[in-house]
């Protein structure tokens, strides 16, 4: 029996009825002979896993009335059946059709009273391949931890050997209420003292960020510090703005319903490097740059750009590697401007660099890994009710947000991957939105190129399709405004219905 930790527990108290705390991901494969069964392949791999993969066997056990995190306790009643599903598509087996299927699975909430994850193999896709749709809790895992899972349940080469038999693992008899009750009352005890030590570290390194030295008390230490954040710039330190309070609202930045849509596109990742070349950004300079475009063309149809820059909220992984627990959340965030104000793509494209560049100093500004740690502290009860009670007053259609779009950029591997002989073609991320957050953009790399997956709200974002071929089309306008040379022509979008794949 393990406890959760703070930020694992905070996607269980995100929760409402119309925001899940779980992620996903859509893998499309190549069917590698005829009478290939993927749904067999899929549940004879995660059958031999749950003995060697601990998400796959543990189950939730809360402590009476939300008074601290639940526990994770090995399931004695696990049943596969149950968490490998099998569905197939109507004819002719278009990507909008996969797409809404994926939409009717990340819409429903995850059953707490099992292992917080579920496998759908999706067949009768167009072209032959099928889907395998992944749903973990993010509780569970994080962003690199997935990476981390995708590697495990896939092969490098296509002739593997078949899965075996499970490793063996001992279940575990589900704890009373009692014995939770006095874990609770002993951890309890100590969690003022661990959370003013915790709290002492942030000073610390908050000072030591600003070039304090030899602050006697923890109160002198903070005042000096937020002098010292507020004169950061003069002189010959690097300059670092503070964002202002809110962002500016748009048509998804309020209360969700828990129905969603789902759109997905692929792009060459040599021709962003070639774009990246062309700018001396990043990857991910380039990234945010076509996410500035693509958001600034959707606001522009729907008149509803706002004169001022969107807010970007972009995950940040605060893994060293050396992490005891592989299956866990280490994740933080920075916040950067998204020149969505600027009509032209080049200096969008600078902007952005400048953009994040400013987010990573204040991000080095403030210890991630403790502020991580002062989540293991707060009061589920009061987590969770804060968290209902704003979506019941609806608050995201009241006041002012800090950000207004969530924008991911995985690193995914590099060689060809394959799951029981079929080879993987893309995969795409499926994430989360919450209220006041209806739009998710989250970007993978595999191999040679970049798959992108747009998650919205179902009645804020209604054409997230167009949504994302404005996305795919501020490629072609980057490579005309930088110069730079094509390494592949652009891909155009696969077929949908009452629509041929044309860009």
């Amino acid at each position: 029996m393990k406890q959760l930790t703070g930020l694992d527990a905070a996607f269980l108290h995100m929760e409402t009825s119309t925001t899940f705390g779980h992620v996903t991901g859509l893998m499309i494969f190549e069917r590698p002979r005829p009478d290939y069964d993927p749904y067999a392949a899929v549940y004879a791999k995660f059958g031999s896993l749950v003995g060697e993969l601990e998400p796959l066997r543990r189950r939730l056990v809360g402590v009476p009335f939300g008074l601290d995190h639940p526990y994770w306790v090995a399931d004695p009643n696990l049943d596969l059946d149950f968490h490998i599903r099998e569905l197939h598509l109507a004819q002719p087996g278009l990507v909008d059709q996969l797409a809404e299927q994926v939409c009717r699975i990340v819409g429903r909430p995850m059953d707490r009273t099992r292992p917080l994850w579920e496998v759908y193999v999706l067949d009768g896709l167009a072209d032959g391949r099928w889907a395998l749709l992944t749903k973990y809790h993010h509780a569970t895992i994080d962003g690199a931890s997935g990476q981390l899972m995708l590697q495990i349940v896939t092969d490098t080469e296509p002739d593997a050997p078949p899965p075996g038999e499970s490793p063996s693992w001992q279940p575990e008899v589900l704890p009373s209420s009692v014995e939770l009750l006095r874990r609770t009352a002993i951890r309890l005890a100590g969690n003022p003292f661990r959370a003013m030590r915790v709290q002492a570290r942030i000073v610390r390194q908050l000072a030591d960020a600003a070039g304090i030295r030899g602050v006697a008390s923890a109160a002198g230490v903070a005042g000096s510090a937020v002098k010292r954040v507020a004169r950061i710039g003069a002189g010959d330190l690097p300059r670092v703005s503070l964002p202002s309070v809110s962002a500016p609202p748009t048509p998804w930045n309020r209360t969700i319903t828990a129905h969603r849509r789902f759109a997905m596109r692929t792009t060459s990742l040599e021709n962003i490097k070639r774009l990246k070349n062309a700018t001396g950004g990043t990857v991910n300079d380039v990234v945010m740059a076509i996410c500035a475009g693509g958001l600034r063309e959707y606001l522009l149809a729907h008149d509803a750009l706002p004169d001022r820059p969107l807010r970007a909220m972009v995950p940040v992984s605060i893994r060293t590697g050396d992490e005891d627990d592989p299956w866990t959340n280490r994740v933080s965030a920075i916040v950067a401007d998204l020149p969505t104000d600027c009509p032209d793509p080049a200096e969008r494209v600078e902007r952005c660099k400048a953009a994040m560049r400013q987010a990573k100093r204040r991000f080095q500004l403030v210890p991630a890994t403790e502020l991580a740690d002062l989540t293991q502290y707060s009061a589920p009860v009061l987590s969770t009710s804060a968290v209902r009670l704003a979506s019941r007053l609806q608050l995201a259609n009241r006041v002012g947000l800090p950000f207004n779009v969530v924008i991911s950029n995985v690193p995914g591997p590099r060689q060809s991957l394959y799951f029981a002989g079929a080879k993987l073609c893309h995969q795409f991320p499926v994430s989360i939105v919450t209220d006041g957050q209806g739009l998710n953009i989250t970007v993978v790399s595999y191999l040679d190129r970049l798959d992108f997956g747009f998650i919205v709200d179902r009645e804020l974002v209604p054409d997230v399709w167009d949504l994302a071929d404005m996305h795919v089309a501020e490629i072609g306008r980057l490579f005309d405004a930088t110069g730079a040379q094509w390494a592949e022509p652009l891909q155009p979008a696969a077929p949908r219905r009452g629509r041929p794949g044309a860009d």
